[in-house]
């Protein structure tokens, strides 16, 4: 078939952060473009039961529960505990205007959006809702689910995953949650907050082991502090629904009964409706697209980004993914924007986040690195707004001082970390731990963390 014949020169499957970077960096463009989308409306995992639903929960939660815990209401008697359809409210508007704005970028770019399940025919082709469209290229953005394991009876009202568990009507007054994985340790903060006995169960020995190991030594030491139970090194034997709770049996024999319980172990691509083989494409045992770092798979004319991919499965990843591999089709860009400089948001309770390498992985290269530190105790800003539970890891090569890796851990981490991830990258000589020392830093501000970490590094060195 002549380009000239397709329908569209690009049609994107999934409306997720990775369909719509790659939309919008194609028709930006000049490319004719499609996008279909099974859902609704448009905005995928991320925006209807991913990230956007959970942080607005968890923000409506720390907010609520940081006012109901300050002395002055406990003065006035005021201790009413927010039901869960309370503390969601907010969360459905917050939804439907990431709807309503995201849907305007497709209306001014003049996408349309073809609803129903895209399923190949061959190569140039698919259906969706009886229908038949061809195009010159694929992306496939159709995002992930979570894993249900045919053991656990997903029906049974007391048993969720991360997507039922927004749908949640009464508050339990013990959780079990089965996968220390960042989803695991994100809804155990949340729900630990809310005053709920949580137990979260690991499946391997420590938790977040991407993460740097004093990050994730004062993670585990803040769960622990706030009542979280964490067990090591288990393995799910059964799961038990019962009226009046789920038991939990694990392979080391242990029994753990709760109210409710949360599966959070692991996570599916979406691929098994595509049509996969009528164009010779396999996903692997997860369901997962394998692509090159152009994002192509082995069909060079069709891409796969986000979750569909696998890791680092963030959102912000998989919008720079559909964006660069646009770009490819294009013509505008060698190279990728897969993994280098992708920063880790994990929202606990303080939140964590990172960019660069880690301790573990200098230590191993046999990089001369050297640590600076801040704790935020020490810091003004901290001190005045009650938050002072966290600290900055910069980690430097003590030769250059070229910036390796930088650590937070402490509110408004997520925030925090883009400034070092901007020095980071900078070109030589100006991607020291010098920046942070001779920059004159806002006071009292949190970004003053990174004056007194170069310091702290600075200080070590001889």
């Amino acid at each position: 078939m002549n380009p000239s014949n397709f329908d569209y020169d690009l049609l994107v499957i999934g409306s997720g952060p990775g369909g719509e970077g790659a939309a919008m960096q194609a028709a930006k463009g000049g490319m004719r473009v499609a996008v279909a989308e099974r859902y609704t409306s448009i905005g995928g995992g991320c925006t209807h039961w991913g990230t956007i639903p959970s942080k607005a929960l968890r923000w409506a939660i720390t907010s609520t529960m940081t006012a109901l815990n300050n002395p002055m209401f406990r003065e006035w008697g005021i201790r009413v505990s927010p039901t869960m359809a309370q503390l969601r409210r907010g969360t459905q508007t917050i939804v439907a205007k990431q709807v309503n704005m995201r849907q305007t970028f497709y209306d001014r770019n003049e996408v349309p959006i073809l609803e129903g399940d895209a399923t190949f025919l061959d190569e140039h082709t698919v259906e969706i809702d009886g229908k038949q469209y061809s195009s010159e290229y694929f992306v496939v953005a159709s995002g992930s689910r979570p894993y249900r394991p045919p053991q656990v009876d997903f029906s049974h009202p007391r048993i969720y995953d991360s997507d039922t568990i927004l749908g949640m009507e009464e508050k339990p007054h013990s959780l079990t949650v089965y996968g220390a994985g960042v989803v695991g340790v994100e809804w155990a903060s949340m729900f630990r907050n809310l005053g709920i006995k949580v137990n979260l169960i690991n499946t391997r020995d420590k938790l977040l082991e991407f993460l740097d190991d004093e990050i994730i030594d004062a993670l585990s030491y803040h769960l622990r502090d706030q009542g979280i139970v964490i067990r090591h090194n288990e393995e799910m034997e059964s799961v038990e629904g019962r009226d009046d709770g789920v038991v939990l049996t694990l392979k080391s024999g242990k029994k753990i009964k709760t109210d409710a319980f949360l599966w959070a172990n692991g996570r599916q691509g979406n691929t098994n409706t595509l049509g996969l083989e009528a164009i010779g494409l396999e996903p692997n045992r997860r369901g997962q697209l394998v692509v090159d770092e152009q994002f192509q798979t082995p069909v060079p004319h069709i891409y796969a980004v986000g979750d569909v991919i696998g890791f680092p499965s963030l959102a912000s990843a998989a919008y720079t993914q559909g964006r660069a591999a646009a770009m490819h089709i294009l013509g505008e860009k060698k190279g990728n924007l897969r993994l280098h400089d992708i920063p880790t948001g994990i929202y606990t309770s303080p939140e964590i986040s990172s960019v660069g390498q880690t301790e573990r992985q200098l230590t191993a290269a046999c990089v001369p690195y050297e640590v600076g530190q801040s704790q935020f105790r020490s810091l003004a800003r901290a001190q005045i707004t009650g938050q002072a539970v966290g600290m900055l890891k910069l980690l430097f090569h003590r030769e250059t001082k070229e910036i390796l890796g930088v650590h937070c851990f402490g509110a408004n981490a997520s925030e925090i970390i883009h400034i070092g991830q901007a020095i980071m990258n900078q070109p030589a000589p100006h991607n020291t731990i010098e920046y942070f020392f001779e920059t004159t830093f806002n006071y009292p501000t949190m970004a003053e963390a990174y004056r007194v970490a170069a310091l702290n590094g600075q200080n070590r060195l001889f």
